[in-house]
């Protein structure tokens, strides 16, 4: 069944649908063909700079955190064979530190119903019952509603749509090394170690999620891996982590 045949969610496919039609219409004269993969930029724009109070928590958790390292390997030495009480003890600590384990999640789970109504409407012929023109606007000669596993399917991959799409992985992949290589997240020996994996796989994962969606969400993720990836270096400035064990094992 598909969720965007109820009610609530067919009208708000309808609305970001005319949404995009109308801004692709204002840009049209600047941009020309582009005018619809230029849409989904400024779109992207506007939600990342709408979550950028969620950025600054972020940013100030890992200044936390880097904060209560020390106290967090002591709690590692003393209930290390203990796991039920490490635990509790350390989210106590988080408690009564006002920190957060996972504020760092926030951007990342706040973005998904964007990304999933940019999917949703560059992968639905009709909407609200009129066709859907924006699966005939392109980038380059390649439609924004299709995939890269989609193009090899049909046969309708060329040179052109193997080079968009590389150019979109390598921005992604190479945005997420960036961050990962020169903002890693200090080094908490108490963090989950399912969000530790996430942290460190997520921008190869967004890579490969981008060849299987359609290229109008390829580019979402590909703008807001580049913009991530600045706004941390930006607010590191802001909310530096002091250097010392943590950063020694950030290093390693």
């Amino acid at each position: 069944m598909d969720p965007f045949t109820l009610p609530p969610l067919a009208a708000l496919l309808d609305l970001t649908t005319q949404g995009l039609l109308v801004l692709t219409a204002l840009l049209s004269s600047v941009a020309g063909g582009a005018a619809a993969a230029l849409a989904v930029v400024l779109v992207t724009l506007a939600v990342r700079i709408a979550l950028v109070p969620l950025g600054v928590s972020q940013a100030r958790a890992e200044r936390d955190r880097a904060r209560l390292a020390p106290r967090l390997r002591a709690l590692r030495e003393r209930w290390g064979k203990n796991p039920e009480r490490l635990q509790r003890e350390t989210m106590q600590l988080y408690r009564d530190a006002g920190v957060s384990p996972f504020a760092g999640c926030l951007p990342l789970l706040a973005q998904a119903p964007v990304v999933g109504l940019l999917y949703a409407v560059f992968l639905h012929p009709s909407v609200g019952g009129h066709a859907n023109a924006l699966l005939a606007e392109q980038l380059v000669g390649v439609p924004l509603g299709t995939s890269l596993l989609t193009a090899l399917v049909s046969g309708s991959a060329d040179v052109m749509t193997f080079a968009l799409v590389a150019i979109v992985v390598a921005v992604i992949v190479g945005a997420g090394e960036l961050t990962r290589r020169f903002l890693r997240p200090p080094f908490d020996p108490a963090t989950p170690r399912s969000v530790v994996v996430m942290t460190s796989v997520l921008p190869f994962t967004t890579a490969i999620v981008a060849l299987f969606v359609p290229l109008a969400a390829a580019l979402y993720l590909a703008v807001t891996t580049v913009w991530t990836f600045g706004q941390r270096w930006i607010l590191r400035r802001f909310y530096p982590i002091d250097d010392g064990p943590a950063a020694s094992h950030r290093r390693a």
